[in-house]
């Protein structure tokens, strides 16, 4: 069955981490301190939005993370393509209000769209998307989703993202999430549209590899599964 509610919460949850680090991107200062305080504010939107949502929705806010999920067999198909269009669109009118908000310092800053640097091959930037991804994910599953994991998986899934922003974000940006990326450069058009594949590939390709490692090495199996989303 759809599940209405859920979809709110994705798209409110990816709202905010889409808003929040676009702004912090069009305001941050250059150089390092400008970086962590990018990697901040995008892992402190989702410590905030992904155990706001959690019990909603279970807090996915990414793609990537539902794909993986799905993948588990822990989410149905019917509400897998319920929460990508959520959180598409939640990232969409994120960069549509901010942009309305800041409309000189989101276009000085590209509309906050990740994007490879000058010298990063597309093959370097589906390895570090698809790797600090499937950290991502993998964080997801054994911190939110395992029945035996400390019901911390809000802190610990946003710090997963600041690290990889802190690694990959002069270089790729550091989506680590097709909607992140989608939203503005939907808003940006040109080479930004073109570059989408790259983070929808990379991200579904490390979420769907978590998914596959802990569905068959890590999971504990039980007779009585969780209750699907």
């Amino acid at each position: 069955m759809m599940n209405g509610k859920a979809f709110v919460a994705e798209f409110i949850g990816t709202f905010t981490l889409v808003f929040c680090g676009i702004g912090a991107i069009a305001v941050a200062s250059a150089g390092s301190a400008g970086l962590l305080a990018i990697a901040l504010a995008h892992g402190l939107a989702l410590v905030v939005m992904v155990t706001a949502t959690a019990a909603v929705s279970g807090g996915h806010l990414n793609p990537a993370v539902s794909f993986g999920v799905w993948l588990a067999g822990k989410l149905r198909f019917a509400n897998l393509v319920g929460y990508v269009i959520a959180q598409v669109l939640g990232a969409l009118t994120a960069t549509a209000l901010i942009l309305a908000a800041m409309p000189e310092q989101v276009r000085a800053a590209s509309f906050g769209t990740p994007a490879l640097a000058p010298g990063v091959s597309v093959g370097s930037a589906l390895v570090l998307e698809a790797v600090l991804t499937f950290f991502l994910v993998f964080t997801v599953f054994t911190t939110a989703i395992d029945r035996r994991a400390p019901r911390l998986g809000g802190l610990f899934i946003g710090l997963s993202v600041t690290m990889g922003i802190l690694v990959a974000g002069p270089l790729t940006g550091a989506a680590l999430n097709p909607a992140r990326h989608l939203g503005p450069a939907l808003v940006a058009g040109g080479e930004f549209v073109a570059q989408a594949w790259i983070y929808w590939l990379g991200p579904l390709a490390g979420g769907a590899l978590a998914a596959l490692l802990y569905r068959g090495v890590i999971e504990e199996r039980v007779e009585t599964p969780r209750p699907l989303n």
